[in-house]
């Protein structure tokens, strides 16, 4: 990531950090509309608590270890840094607040709440930044490999692999560990339907990821020009295609349609789009939306069910498999022959003449698949050590009481 070159480029991405702080009220509205009544205080207080230990964690550690910047070193204050240097910082944390937003839909309404949260210190501080380093500052030499051994590296725009495959993927870790929420699966095989405490809420949840998304996709063109206006532009066609064709998907399936999928398409969408936004034509952003919103589909029903995963909000089958899904097609339709952009050659200075759709879509894959595999690894390990050490999941009277008495006494709602 080099520095921006005009003040205007700074002030852009300023106000895409903006926006990507104002996603995670959409996401607290997100999980305060999917779980019970008794659990809302408690979502919205994990997502505020979430972001504020991922900004300590991310300053004090993740930043240095990704950029090998210590804000903190010998005499040097932060006033003394470039304006590039913090607006880079400001603009990054965002993103890596994101992962335990993503997290806390997984687990919800049976984790422990300071438990929780020594997680995400964890997750944000040494976790996590590993990927941004790899994906965005060529740290720890895996895109130097890849090239080596594939003639290029992997590309993921706005992180969508570095984020959302890696936020997905670390949720379902803790929810194999946390394991499911009690009452929620019988012996006899039947399953206990959660149905969503608030469609309103939930609504409004996926508006505000949708318009904060803006900042998360076009802020990374890293500069006020024309791949960050293609990218305003992707992401919206592929987040209203993604939210059509799982509509219908599930109108031909279930023969109605409803809320929750049109949101959840939409999400899925945004998701898919994220590493390809700068990158592929209109076309191209349509076409991962198509995908995104039948196979995401497929993600929270069929995949779900053969996990056996009790994914409160279904972080795995959306932002998990859009992920996957959005990086693979990346490969695919980056090409120019596919209305792509190409993948630019900074030492001849121009677009590669030659762009290998199957070579890159093994790259992708190769990235993710050695991402993932890290990922949920090094996830499970910590969540394991906080398990062992103070214990991640609420007593079983607590969590059938409801976590905002038993955590927090306080409640959402009074007579």
């Amino acid at each position: 990531m080099e520095n921006f070159k005009t003040s205007a480029d700074v002030l852009f991405i300023l106000l895409g950090a903006i926006m990507i702080l104002a996603m995670h009220a959409g996401f607290a509205f997100l999980e305060l509309g999917t779980v019970r009544k008794k659990n809302q205080i408690n979502a919205l207080v994990k997502i505020l608590c979430d972001f504020s230990v991922s900004t300590l964690a991310y300053f004090f550690i993740g930043y240095g270890i990704a950029y090998g910047v210590n804000f903190l070193a010998g005499a040097e204050t932060l006033v003394q840094k470039s304006g590039y240097e913090l607006t880079k910082f400001f603009f990054l944390l965002t993103f890596a607040a994101a992962i335990p937003a993503i997290v806390s839909g997984g687990i919800a309404e049976r984790a422990r709440f300071g438990p929780q949260l020594a997680a995400t210190f964890l997750l944000v501080g040494f976790v996590y930044p590993f990927f941004e380093g790899i994906a965005w500052n060529q740290a720890f030499g895996i895109q130097a490999a890849l090239k080596a051994s594939f003639g290029e590296e992997f590309h993921d725009f706005a992180g969508s692999v570095v984020v959302h495959a890696v936020g997905g993927w670390i949720g379902l870790a803790a929810v194999i560990l946390l394991g499911a929420r009690r009452g929620r699966y019988h012996k006899d095989g039947g399953i206990s339907a959660h149905p969503p405490s608030s469609i309103p809420f939930l609504a409004l949840g996926a508006w505000i990821l949708i318009v904060g998304w803006f900042g998360f996709n076009a802020g990374s063109a890293l500069e006020a020009n024309g791949t960050a206006a293609l990218a305003f532009v992707n992401t919206w066609l592929a987040t209203a295609m993604a939210a059509t064709s799982w509509m219908l998907a599930e109108w031909m399936v279930k023969g109605k349609p409803s809320m929750l999928g049109a949101a959840s398409g939409a999400v899925s969408g945004l998701v898919a789009i994220t590493p390809a936004a700068g990158f592929v034509g209109v076309i191209g952003a349509l076409a991962i939306g198509l995908a995104a919103g039948v196979i995401c589909l497929w993600g929270v029903n069929g995949l779900k069910k053969l996990l056996g995963a009790d994914d409160s909000l279904d972080v795995f089958g959306v932002h998990g498999v859009g992920g996957i899904l959005g990086a693979l097609l990346t490969g695919v339709f980056a090409a120019p022959s596919l209305g792509g952009t190409g993948i630019y050659d900074y030492v001849a200075n121009k677009v590669a003449d030659n762009y290998d759709i199957m070579g890159q879509v093994v790259i992708q894959a190769t990235a993710v698949g050695v991402t993932l595999v890290w990922s949920g690894t090094v996830a499970f390990v910590c969540y394991k050590i906080v398990d062992i050490v103070v214990g991640l999941r609420v007593a079983e009277d607590e969590e059938r009481e409801g976590l905002d008495i038993t955590s927090h006494g306080e409640s959402a709602y009074h007579n």
